[in-house]
């Protein structure tokens, strides 16, 4: 099975590297004193101001998403300059056209959505790494169809519009999904738990360890809400794993009993070289982290794929047990 797999972090600061060898200052970091996107900041899809901004150097947007699919997405990414810093805190928006032209949709507004936590439920494994996300931007994108799509992002920072484009020639949507969607019925799987692994070593890359390892998925499904999220803390290739799973730890402790909270790592034995654990492969995910949140009745209430913030599990864990 070939999998799609999203670029992640270090390619796109390898990315980043070539773009920072053609000359120039690097984007000011520093967000304007607007923080929420509003439609009025930003020109039209037809807008000569959205021409002029597509030829001058800017940031560089970074995916992390992967799966789409006609209609509306949630679409997460980040934005860095040329010195490899993230922006957070600027208003953005995106805008979308196909590779073979066509009108140009937009602008789709972002919320910046912070990755943090308290304290208490940040891991060792985020607190070592510099590289951790600390936020992503999400908006909801509407592609009319499948086929490849460019993508340019557009930052308010310090009072003036810049325009950040694509780390990636352009992103795919696809005619179907094979990624379980909301309204469908989650696949069935064994998921190991510490009792039936001896070890939770085996089973979690975290550190330390989280406590999402003591339900097997397949024996509450249909029974009772659960939320699974499929990601690995020491071997994830986009960096985000380890914050969403700090989260979902917060989020667990914080609402106690609502649903089954279940880390499900990647990896056969958690190493790379013997590729991925058949539960991974069972739901067709073409990137890490996912999260399905899924309803008493057995059926996806939300999933998302990337980063995703506190805010944003906690939705969907009351879409997962609303009724």
């Amino acid at each position: 099975m070939a999998l799609r797999r999203a670029r992640g972090v270090p390619a796109l600061l390898a990315a980043l590297a070539l773009a920072s060898c053609g000359g120039g200052g690097g984007t000011d970091t520093k967000p304007a004193n607007l923080a929420v996107a509003r439609p009025s900041d930003f020109p039209s899809a037809s807008s000569k101001t959205l021409n002029k901004l597509q030829r001058a150097p800017g940031p560089v947007l970074a995916a992390s998403v992967s799966d789409l699919k006609p209609g509306v997405n949630r679409f997460g990414f980040g934005l860095f300059d040329r010195a490899r810093r993230q922006i957070s805190g600027a208003p953005a928006a995106i805008y979308v056209q196909s590779v073979n032209g066509g009108p140009v949709r937009g602008p789709f507004l972002a919320r910046d959505e912070s990755l943090s936590v308290e304290p208490e439920f940040q891991s060792e494994t985020v607190r070592r790494d510099p590289d951790a996300a600390q936020s992503v931007y999400v908006a909801d994108v509407r592609f009319p169809r499948p086929g490849n799509y460019n993508v340019l992002g557009v930052a308010r920072l310090d009072g003036r519009l810049v325009a950040a484009t694509s780390a990636d020639p352009s992103v795919v949507v696809l005619k179907r999904d094979p990624v379980p969607d909301v309204g469908q019925k989650a696949p069935r799987i064994d998921t190991p738990t510490v009792k039936s692994a001896g070890s939770i070593a085996k089973i979690d890359t975290r550190v330390p360890h989280d406590d999402m390892h003591d339900v097997n998925f397949a024996e509450v499904l249909g029974k009772r809400p659960a939320i699974l999220l499929f990601a690995t803390p020491q071997l994830c290739q986009s960096r985000v794993c380890g914050p969403v799973v700090d989260i979902a730890e917060q989020v667990k402790h914080e609402h106690p009993g609502q649903a089954a909270f279940i880390h499900m790592e990647i990896y056969n034995d958690n190493d790379v070289q013997k590729g991925y654990r058949p539960q991974f492969l069972a739901y067709h995910l073409p990137s890490e982290p996912w999260l399905f949140a899924v309803n008493g009745k057995g059926r996806v209430a939300a999933r998302m794929e990337g980063a995703f913030s506190l805010g944003e599990l906690e939705a969907a864990l009351k879409a997962a047990t609303r009724g």
